[in-house]
């Protein structure tokens, strides 16, 4: 049995931190239709909807960020 009121342990990890689509284009400094666009293409970083919010995990946004940088420097020599 656990001592933590939930009945669970608690995790070692944080929770993600969520953030809307307007949170996420200032982010990425791009504009709200832009993620928009992304998001019908399924180009740019993973979303969900949370209700009926898009949200975007942080952690999804830095590995997209990352993406992108390793992909405009594979041409580079």
């Amino acid at each position: 049995m656990t001592d933590h009121p939930l009945g669970r342990e608690p995790s070692a990890e944080p929770p993600a931190e969520l953030l809307t689509i307007a949170e996420a284009a200032l982010l990425l400094r791009s504009p709200v239709a832009t993620l928009r666009y992304w998001r019908h293409l399924g180009t740019g970083p993973d979303s969900f909807r949370l209700g009926r919010r898009v949200v975007y995990r942080r952690d999804d946004l830095d590995t997209w960020i990352d993406a992108q940088r390793q992909q405009g420097t594979s041409g580079c020599p």
